[in-house]
């Protein structure tokens, strides 16, 4: 019989609109079945760097990396502020259109969850938030990942689930249950549902607020891509990163 599997590192990068989609998920499994989360870093930034840009690392500000920093330093006291942090800045950009990677937004949603909002300035002074990031990153990549979310069981990396709208009753168990089961076949590679342009019209929809405080364009492997109303459309390679703007 499979072991149980109770415990999970969850790498995310919070600008990721699949990585909050999936995060609803896990805390709802957690919530029902007692499984640990440990949430861990990973920048769509760094992956999609275009080459001779800077890193996120080099630059005062860049968007998702610094609030992941500030994660970082919220996380030495405690998982639980990070995942408060996770949570709220999520929500903020996925479901209520705001800009938590402005740094003015971030300092609010930090006094709103009752910590101090020189958190803000103290992460991004403290070049140790750089190292924790890019370690977490960096054990992703040297993985072959290379998107989020990424789980990890133990040594064993899964690339998703990829799921929008994702279940919350008793079925988000069952999704688990499915997903652990891929740990128990190590040469099972991929399994993937193709999106039809009606499966990208329902994400788009479910993406809008996020669509609409962005303040980047969205990349995939390479690729940047635009949400239509007639579905995804591959505008071509990743040119100008817009985050170095900030």
């Amino acid at each position: 019989m499979r072991p149980s599997l109770t415990s999970v590192d969850f790498h995310f990068d919070p600008l990721c609109p699949y990585a909050y989609q999936t995060s609803k998920w896990i805390r709802a499994v957690r919530e029902q079945i007692g499984i640990e989360i440990s949430w861990r870093f990973f920048s769509l930034e760094e992956i999609n760097r275009v080459e001779g840009k800077k890193h996120p690392w080099e630059r005062e500000w860049t968007f998702g990396w610094s609030l992941m920093r500030v994660g970082a330093m919220l996380r030495r006291s405690s998982m639980d502020d990070l995942d408060r942090w996770y949570e709220r800045i999520g929500r903020a950009l996925h479901e209520e259109g705001l800009r938590p990677h402005r740094p003015e937004v971030a300092r609010e949603l930090l006094a709103e969850l009752g910590f101090d909002p020189a958190i803000v300035d103290a992460a991004i002074a403290d070049d140790t938030t750089n190292d924790e990031v890019l370690a977490e990153h960096r054990r992703v990549t040297e993985a072959a990942g290379y998107g989020a979310p990424t789980l990890f069981f133990g040594d064993h990396c899964l690339f998703g689930p990829v799921v929008v709208n994702p279940p919350l009753d008793a079925a988000a168990v069952r999704l688990w249950e499915a997903v652990t089961a891929w740990v128990e076949f190590p040469d099972l590679f991929e399994l993937q549902q193709p999106k039809t342009r009606e499966m990208e019209r329902r994400i788009t929809d479910v993406f809008e607020p996020y669509l609409n405080a962005r303040d980047w364009v969205s990349i995939n492997r390479g690729e940047e891509i635009a949400f239509t109303e007639d579905g995804f459309q591959r505008v071509g390679p990743a040119g100008r990163d817009r985050s170095e703007d900030r």
